[in-house]
């Protein structure tokens, strides 16, 4: 069984930054692909970024390139998104995402694994 477990969210300010965190546990990620979704209030759920964990590969949402960064440690099996520049419609709760097989990084389809989400509030 395989657990995606998201810490790091919380309030910022326009133009500020947070980092999430996404540690995994059980069957690693290894040669496939993580990522990160978002859904805001009476919004559908979202595609942000992801990396593909055999080469750190990263793909991003046209919204969010410049300002976020996707990354992960092998050794901790764990992957972050640092969020910087950000906007009050950057809040949302953040799911950390995973899948065992490619496909495309854009579609909620691709995944098979979500953490239970994390909050992300900017504040004007």
């Amino acid at each position: 069984q395989v657990q995606l477990v998201e810490s790091g969210g919380g309030l910022a300010q326009a133009g500020g930054s947070l980092r999430l965190s996404c540690a995994t546990s059980g069957r690693t990620f290894r040669n496939v692909v993580m990522g990160w979704f978002r859904q805001a209030p009476g919004k559908e759920r979202e595609y942000v970024s992801a990396i593909r964990w055999s080469d750190g590969r990263t793909y991003y949402a046209n919204f969010v390139k410049g300002r976020f960064t996707i990354s992960r440690d092998n050794d901790k099996n764990t992957v972050y998104l640092q969020m910087n520049s950000l906007k009050p419609e950057d809040t949302a709760v953040y799911y950390c995402v995973g899948s065992h097989t490619s496909g495309p990084y854009d579609l909620r389809s691709t995944y098979n694994y979500w953490g239970q989400g994390t909050q992300v509030t900017v504040s004007s």
